[in-house]
């Protein structure tokens, strides 16, 4: 078994893609690989194959090795709920609630589920790629560190630093980065990923010899910049996307807990859609489709609608004709009431609900973690739809019996209704995320809010897409590392 862990100088310098990149390069050599990420904070997660939940960013990772998501894959995972206290999860089960300082000192507990997973995982795969978090730099969180260097020194493992070029002041990050290290993690320290470059890479020859010569430590590869990928994020919410004449508006609420905003990549994708996240002061902007995101914190995210004046422009949208699609938490919101009595999201308490749907939601311990697959009744006909649920929330009241699923259940005869129409059929909402994914079911949805046959029926399938895009990644380890010193490296030489 080896391990190899790839760290960044920075958030978001392209550890996740790199990891994703490695694994599905391995795999293709026909190499036993998974991923690891020992902790996690992120909004944008995934179900295991094993009833567990995990970073959607390691999830897609598990998809480039060709193997499931597990919940030994990423051992801890932060969702935050306010700005210094997040819902602490386990090897992919709730342990409850902890603010910023508690978590910091429970670290030094949390590495024994850490290492627990690693070796467990470890035994299952002959090659674990491992995804550090933020920066190895961070000098207020060295103690007890269980992301960085603090789980590359446990487990005793070789390290390779990424940086974004795109961003400037490469050659700082990286020796920077390296010189706030200890002597034993400098050594551990086998060289440098420079990520996203574009323009003439003899410019760059000079600098990457100084860079050399200055460390004693080799740049192992230049990625290129990679137009028009899209992978699903770890927490950063990706707003570009490409849009022809008379597009359907789509517009998303920016919530301050926004959860699994990748449900909008797809659309994201879509040529005949124009899709918007409106922000906390920016005018509201017009749409054909207003979409309600799932949320961490859905009694906190609603006081923020409120406050934003939104529900006001979304009522006004509606009186014109405009459709509401809401999701998990945002569907919750549709509703007459949420009741949050064990603040498992924060003080709530109970909330009235938007009070466009005739239900109520009660939030209770024991997270529904599922994936599923069934039908979206919705249109002249039933579509086959797959996505998954991650949520607290058990919903009641007469919305429901006009549902907008029929997921599939153990048996046949025990299918269940999950989600609502309202019945003028302007208002559809239910818990199931990645409706979007699949491209029969995109075509529904995108037909009942008012795109046409001929736009609508050009939906991406965007499962395809992620297989696509990872190849492409694996292409780009092919063509720009010393694949000889990784394979070197890996101890497969």
């Amino acid at each position: 078994m080896t391990t190899l862990m790839i760290q960044g100088t920075t958030s978001d310098a392209g550890k996740s893609t790199m990891v994703a990149a490695l694994c599905r390069w391995l795999a293709r050599k026909g190499v036993s690989v998974a991923p690891f990420k020992a902790q996690n904070m992120a909004l944008n997660s995934a179900v295991t194959i094993d009833g567990g939940e995990i970073g959607r960013s390691t999830a897609l990772q598990a998809l480039a090795c060709g193997i499931e998501p597990h919940s030994d894959m990423n051992p801890v995972l932060l969702k935050p709920q306010t700005d210094k206290g997040a819902q602490v999860i386990i090897r992919g089960q709730v342990l409850g609630n902890m603010e910023a300082l508690d978590y910091h000192h429970y670290k030094a507990t949390a590495i024994d589920a850490v290492m627990s997973a690693w070796k467990d995982l470890s035994s299952r795969y002959d090659v674990i790629i491992a995804e550090g978090a933020g920066s190895p730099a961070e000098i207020n969180l060295r103690e007890n560190d269980i992301a960085n260097m603090g789980f590359a020194e446990a487990a005793d493992c070789p390290v390779l630093i990424v940086a974004d070029i795109d961003r400037g002041g490469v050659f700082a990050h990286l020796v920077g980065t390296l010189d706030l290290l200890s002597e034993s993690e400098q050594r551990r320290t086998h060289g440098f990923l420079i990520n996203r470059f574009r323009g003439d890479l003899s410019l760059l020859d000079s600098g990457l010899d100084w860079l050399t010569q200055r460390t004693g430590k080799p740049v192992m590869g230049v990625l290129p910049y990679l137009h028009g990928l899209v992978l699903d994020a770890e927490d950063a919410v990706n707003e570009v996307g490409a849009s022809e004449a008379n597009a359907l508006r789509v517009t998303v609420l920016m919530l301050p807990r926004m959860s699994n905003h990748n449900d909008f990549d797809p659309l994201r994708l879509h040529p005949g859609v124009a899709l918007t996240f409106v922000k906390m002061g920016q005018p509201w902007p017009a749409a054909d489709l207003v979409i309600l995101p799932g949320s961490k914190a859905t009694c906190s995210d609603l006081d923020f609608v409120r406050a934003q004046g939104w529900d006001q422009d979304i009522e006004r949208h509606l009186r014109y004709g405009g459709k509401v699609l809401g999701i998990c938490g945002g569907f919750q919101m549709l509703g007459q009431r949420i009741a949050d009595p064990d603040s498992l999201e924060g003080p709530c308490g109970e909330r009235d609900g938007l009070g466009w749907l005739p239900m109520e939601t009660r939030l209770v311990a024991g997270k529904q973690l599922l994936n599923v697959t069934g039908v979206a009744l919705i249109g002249d006909k039933a579509t086959p739809i797959h996505g998954y649920e991650i949520h607290n929330g058990v919903s009641s009241g007469e919305a429901l019996a006009r549902p907008l699923l029929l997921l599939a259940g153990a048996d046949a005869d025990k299918d269940r209704p999950e989600g609502a129409i309202s019945e003028d059929g302007q208002i559809i909402g239910c818990y199931l995320h990645g409706l979007f994914d699949h491209a029969p079911a995109a075509t529904a949805l995108l037909r009942w809010a008012g795109l046409s046959d001929d736009q609508a029926g050009r939906s991406v399938d965007y499962d395809q897409h992620r297989q696509s895009d990872l190849d492409r990644l694996a292409d780009m380890i092919e063509e720009n590392v010393d694949t000889e010193a990784l394979m070197s490296l890996l101890g497969l030489a």
